[in-house]
C-alpha cells in the first residue's frame, strides 16, 4: 500500500512539474493525456492477462474501451488541426512510472494482483484527473483540445470512483 501512495505522489509530482517550472503548450498537453490513456490500456490488457476475478476484468474492458475510443477522438483532433503532440519530461516519466508498475505487478497473482491493479488504478486516476483539473485544461489554449479533455476528465471521474469501490470490495 505504501509503494501505491508513493506512485501517487510521485506521478503527482511529475505531472504538476510543467505548472510550476512552465505552463505546458497544447501539443504537450495532448502528449501527456494521449500518453496516459495508452498507458492505463497498457495496464487493463496486463490485468485481463492475469486477473481471474470477473469484476476486475470488467472494470479493466471498460479501461480498454473508454480509454482507446478518448485516444481516438485526440488522435483525430490533432491530426484535424495538424498538431503533433509533443513529448516531455511528464509524458517520459508518466510512461516510465507505469512500466516500472506493469513489471511489480507482473511477479503477483490471484488476489495480490487484483489488489495491487485496483489500487493502481485508483491512484493513478486520482493523479491523471487532478492534472486533467488543475493543470491540464487550464493552460489548454485550443478550445477544441480544452473540450475533450473536459469530457474526458468528467469520464475518468467516474473511472476513479468505479476504481474506489472496486477497491473497497477487493479488502
Amino acid at each position: 500500500m505504501k509503494t501505491m501512495f508513493a506512485l501517487a505522489a510521485t506521478a503527482a509530482i511529475v505531472i504538476a512539474a510543467p505548472a510550476a517550472a512552465q505552463a505546458p503548450t497544447d501539443p504537450q498537453i495532448a502528449h501527456i493525456a494521449y500518453t496516459a490513456g495508452v498507458l492505463d490500456v497498457e495496464a487493463a490488457h496486463q490485468a485481463l492477462q492475469i486477473s481471474h476475478n470477473s469484476e476486475v476484468r470488467a472494470f479493466a474492458e471498460t479501461m480498454v474501451r473508454d480509454h482507446e475510443a478518448v485516444n481516438q477522438q485526440a488522435l483525430a483532433l490533432v491530426q484535424r488541426l495538424h498538431v503533433t503532440p509533443e513529448a516531455n519530461p511528464t509524458s517520459t516519466a508518466l510512461t516510465n512510472q507505469a512500466h516500472a508498475t506493469h513489471e511489480r505487478l507482473s511477479h503477483l497473482t490471484g488476489a495480490a494482483f487484483d489488489r495491487a491493479y485496483v489500487d493502481n488504478e485508483v491512484a493513478f486516476h486520482r493523479t491523471v484527473n487532478g492534472a486533467l483539473r488543475d493543470t491540464l485544461i487550464p493552460n489548454a489554449h485550443n478550445a477544441d483540445l480544452k473540450s475533450l479533455l473536459e469530457q474526458g476528465l468528467t469520464l475518468f471521474t467516474e473511472h476513479q470512483t468505479h476504481a474506489e469501490h472496486l477497491a473497497q470490495s477487493l479488502r
